[in-house]
């Protein structure tokens, strides 16, 4: 069976250091952080007492009083990147058959505030109070399904759970639909909202967040020497996928194409990434082959880079090993520097940087590179965005239980 092509149409995100796609892309080539102290709730008792939070969210700006009530942050967001992805596409429902059109849209956690309100109702005043609608706030399918619900798209609405690769699982999951036939367009990508006494705590837990609560903004430093840990953030990232002919049929806005998939699993630990990195590296290296492209052909990764010592060591050996003496040509940067960890919601802003990387031919920097480490030895754009060719990129995601996903995207060509 011939693969058909898909490109990418449309970007709506939701993000710590800007929502809307413009605002988003500005400040991560303008190098901004989007990380400060907790405001979500009292976070003094906590060793990690900074996050980067959606600043300029408000619910009563997108959703009347009652459906506020009964839809979880995490739902909303996804619902909101999506309105801005359908927009930004041109694309309307009424000119399209919905069967044809599919939802592929996940988190990571899911809504961990609703369980922590819900118990409380239980303990305060018994268990007749408990929310009807705590479970549809708290399942992470409802983000697809609300999607689908807000859009008409009566294709396939799922979500792949994939802890930090969700995001990218989402969108390559998607892919593979469109590219074998099964729809003509999606909608899909990532969301999250966890920064809340359970998500910090959890993590907090895990000792894999930074302490630099003096700092926030210095507080995420991808592949620094005195990186301490990662910034929990949040927020959602919805693209719009479309068979090519499809997209041109309806004159569409080309920003890129999406060419290669890549998953894998390490089979090796709940948290910590395999050794030698040989997960990653075959994620890298099935999503640039599948695609029908070289390893040098690739110009650009958006890294997992977590901030994390264990895996921006890892990932920059699987980096090594994937692409060898290609790897120290490579334009490698974490925008995760700016945005902090947005979880499930990771993969999907991280491929949406990558495709406007391709549209205005600059990669965004990774910011707090100051001190360079001996393991991780690759160019990581430090501080300043760079002006350079892009025509060929791929996103890493690598999530708890060792789930590895890379996405390959290019600049489109007739």
């Amino acid at each position: 069976m011939e693969k058909r092509r898909v490109v990418l149409t449309g970007i709506g995100v939701l993000s710590p250091v800007g929502s809307g796609v413009e605002n988003f892309w500005s400040a991560l080539v303008a190098g901004k952080s989007g990380v400060g102290p907790i405001t979500r709730f009292d976070a003094s008792q906590f060793d990690a007492r900074i996050a980067a939070e959606l600043k300029d969210y408000k619910s009563e700006d997108h959703f009347n009083s009652k459906d506020a009530r009964k839809t979880s942050l995490f739902i909303q967001y996804a619902v909101v990147a999506a309105r801005e992805a359908v927009i930004n596409a041109g694309f309307k429902m009424d000119q399209a058959d919905p069967h044809r059109v599919g939802v592929v849209i996940g988190s990571g956690i899911g809504c961990v505030r609703s369980a922590e309100e819900e118990y409380q109702k239980f303990l305060d005043k018994g268990p007749g109070r408990i929310s009807p609608f705590f479970i549809p706030k708290m399942i992470i399918n409802e983000a697809a399904g609300q999607v689908s619900i807000e859009t008409g798209a009566k294709g396939p609405a799922t979500c792949s759970v994939t802890a930090c690769a969700t995001g990218t699982t989402c969108i390559g999951d998607a892919f593979r639909m469109i590219q074998y036939g099964e729809i003509d367009a999606a909608f899909a990508g990532g969301t999250e909202a966890a920064i809340c006494v359970l998500g910090v705590g959890g993590f907090a837990s895990l000792k894999a967040l930074s302490t630099r609560n003096d700092a926030p903004e210095q507080a995420s430093r991808p592949f620094d020497k005195d990186r301490d840990g990662f910034v929990m953030g949040e927020g959602a990232c919805v693209v719009v996928l479309e068979e090519l002919a499809y997209a041109r049929k309806r004159g569409a806005n080309i920003i890129a194409e999406i060419v290669g998939f890549g998953q894998t699993s390490d089979a090796f630990h709940s948290t910590a990434p395999e050794d030698s990195g040989d997960g990653a590296a075959r994620a890298m290296v099935m999503a640039v082959k599948g695609a029908g492209l070289r390893l040098e052909d690739v110009d650009y990764i958006n890294a997992h880079g977590t901030s994390t010592y264990l895996n921006d060591k890892i990932e920059s050996l699987a980096i090594r090993n994937a692409f060898g003496a290609h790897a120290r040509k490579l334009a490698v940067s974490s925008t995760k520097s700016m945005t902090g960890h947005l979880l499930g919601a990771a993969g999907a802003v991280e491929l949406a940087a990558c495709a406007l990387a391709i549209r205005d031919q600059v990669i965004p920097p990774t910011i707090n590179y100051t001190t360079p480490d001996p393991e991780c030895d690759l160019d990581y754009v430090p501080n300043q965005a760079r002006r350079t060719r892009v025509n060929v990129a791929i996103s890493n995601s690598l999530g708890f239980g060792g789930h590895n996903a890379t996405l390959t995207v290019k600049r489109f060509e007739a």
